[in-house]
């Protein structure tokens, strides 16, 4: 049969219209071909020899179930060509077999699916990163207008859906909406669509941008950057109409810098605005440690309530040792059972670390336990308190305890077990795989071995355990000639 044209390419009306009577008349979808008014890739000459789909007869009803219906709709925006043949066929089958619907692994199911994602994700984008910028309107006789003017360039046709959630969003404001396809206005009123627009048809960035633009890096959080999920959330085809997307490169560039500024001065900030600059206090800034020991430290972070954790967890879990030690373990935070007890390493992970100074000679009792983290931080699943890792924020609010405890030791070395451990004594980022058994060197020139933690190997493969545990051993053993080194004078245990 001839071809058969809708009159745009969101006319679901002349869709459904030529479905029925494709239907009625037993024409399979393969046997059909489209054109679309206004496609990118329409040829005017193949459109006027198309059978208008408005001008066929109407055919009877297709009883198909609302739960197909509604999402096929928003499967006609998409900008793929094969979704009218798509929707066709499964139209068709549905219409035969209401199970046909029910099969969740059918190719073309899958294929609808995948559609249907797409295109909400796209209207949820449209609503998330159009940016708006006044223009003054003059008419004759009549006072200045100001107009809202966006650009948008969306990859499917879901220009008209997306438009009603800035009319309810921006109902009081007169705006419009700029894409190659299709322009929207409201007038606060109602909406009104027009042909599609050029980029140089959008007004240029104002003062106000700028303000918007020192606004935004003011909340950039160095601490909390993922770029591989920011791209996932803000695709890169968004960023070059996106005001903002031009600080990102600059603001990615200085986020390590900013975040070490934001870890050596946390502490310090909290106990300033606490009007309290004590032992702490020192560590971070650098000041000599004279006036206090490991037991007057313990006391204090007793009652810290820096961490945001702090109120839900049962207790400060603060390090304990010989406070002569020379070799210093720093682990993540206190677990389960470290956090009812109140010492660390008392659970299943420091059952396998103390295991392992046994193995390798040492004795506990000239070592110093603790870890970065002094509050345990959960998630609870009924009665059950399941660990959470800690993040930054957490790591940054304990710093100036960890700081304190090391000036206050003065060990010869330190052992990081895992990545929170290792980011808190050296300030920045540690691949423990990859840096697992390497010495770092601290600024205050202590050295510090890389080490994974005990809960990474109860948490791997049965398999995998016993060689990993034994390449853990290996490595701990790097640390033996500060286990055994001679004490250092102290003024008693903690």
């Amino acid at each position: 049969m001839s071809p058969l044209s809708l009159a745009t390419v969101t006319d679901w009306v002349g869709f459904s219209r030529a479905v029925r009577h494709l239907h009625a008349n037993k024409v399979a979808a393969e046997d059909v071909r489209w054109r679309l008014a206004g496609a990118a890739s329409d040829d005017l000459f193949a459109i006027a020899d198309a059978i208008d789909a408005h001008s066929l007869p109407d055919a009877p009803a297709m009883h198909l179930p609302k739960s197909f219906v509604a999402p096929a709709r928003e499967v006609f925006l998409h900008a793929n060509e094969d979704r009218l043949p798509l929707l066709h066929r499964l139209a068709v089958r549905i219409a035969h077999d209401a199970r046909a619907w029910a099969d969740p692994l059918h190719a073309d199911r899958l294929q609808f699916d995948r559609l249907h994602r797409e295109v909400k994700r796209e209207i949820h984008k449209m609503h998330a990163f159009v940016r708006f910028r006044p223009i003054e309107e003059i008419a004759d006789d009549c006072p200045s207008v100001t107009r809202h003017v966006a650009w948008f360039e969306p990859a499917h046709h879901i220009v008209e859906a997306a438009a009603p959630f800035f009319a309810r969003r921006f109902a009081t404001l007169r705006w419009a909406i700029l894409t190659p396809r299709v322009s929207v206005q409201w007038d606060g009123r109602a909406l009104a669509f027009g042909p599609g627009a050029q980029r140089a048809d959008a007004p240029c960035a104002d003062a106000g941008e700028a303000l918007w633009l020192a606004y935004y890096r003011s909340i950039f959080n160095p601490a909390r950057v993922k770029v591989a999920m920011m791209k996932k959330e803000m695709p890169v085809r968004f960023w070059k109409n996106l005001p903002e997307a031009a600080q990102i490169g600059a603001l990615l560039a200085e986020a390590p810098r900013r975040e070490q500024r934001m870890i050596a001065a946390g502490g310090a900030e909290r106990a300033r605005k606490r009007g309290s600059v004590d032992i702490a206090d020192s560590a971070v800034s650098g000041v000599p440690v004279e006036a206090a020991d490991l037991e007057s430290l313990r006391r204090r972070a007793a009652r810290c309530r820096d961490c945001p954790v702090a109120d839900a967890a049962t207790q400060t879990v603060f390090g304990e040792g010989n406070a002569g030690a020379r070799l210093m373990i720093v682990g993540e935070q206190p677990g389960d059972h470290e956090d009812l007890c109140g010492r660390p390493f008392n659970g299943p992970a420091g059952q396998l670390l103390r295991a392992a100074f046994d193995e390798l000679g040492w004795d506990a009792r000239r070592l110093y336990l603790t870890n970065a983290v002094k509050h345990f931080h959960h998630e609870l699943r009924g009665k059950r308190r399941l660990h959470k890792t800690p993040g930054q924020q957490e790591a940054a609010a304990c710093l100036h305890w960890l700081e304190a405890e090391i000036a206050a030791l003065r060990p010869q070395a330190i052992v990081a077990l895992g990545a929170t451990a290792a980011r808190s004594l050296l300030g920045r980022d540690v691949g423990v795989r990859a840096s697992e058994g390497s010495w770092v060197d601290r600024d205050d020139g202590v050295r510090v071995l890389i080490c994974l933690h005990p809960a990474a190997i109860l948490r791997a493969e049965e398999s995998r355990r016993a060689a990993l545990r034994a390449r853990w051993i290996d490595t701990l053993r790097q640390a033996g000639p500060h286990a055994f080194a001679d004490m250092a004078p102290a003024g008693g245990a903690c």
